[in-house]
């Protein structure tokens, strides 16, 4: 299994959210954020930004729906034409285990792959 956050653009979150529902991915965690990247914030006049709000969504996939997933993020969050500075970044990561809180049941792969089609 894979966790994939993006951070992205707060415009462009339920643009995201709606290509990973119309790609099968329902299950999305949402968390706004603030933070910079390579351009340090963002100069207005003599004003410094160097927190800028931002979306942070959270997917938990199987290994083989990766590129699926990264799709439906890259397709959706980037601006128009070729993009810009800002647009966001995607962080995968390994995840070892997944328990459902409410059964104390751990999860397996197939379980998370069979949510995707139902």
């Amino acid at each position: 299994m894979l966790m994939i956050r993006a951070i992205i653009r707060p415009a462009k979150a339920q643009d995201v959210m709606q290509g990973l529902l119309d790609a099968g991915y329902p299950a999305v965690t949402k968390i706004p954020v603030v933070g910079r990247g390579k351009q340090r914030g963002l100069k207005v006049g003599d004003v410094i930004y160097d927190e800028l709000p931002k979306e942070m969504l959270v997917v938990v996939v199987p290994d083989a729906d990766k590129e699926f997933v990264l799709d439906a993020i890259l397709m959706n969050a980037k601006s128009e034409g070729d993009g810009k500075f800002g647009d966001g970044k995607i962080f995968v990561s390994k995840v070892e285990e997944v328990y459902t809180i409410s059964s104390g049941i751990k999860e397996e792969e197939p379980v998370l792959a069979e949510s995707k089609e139902g």
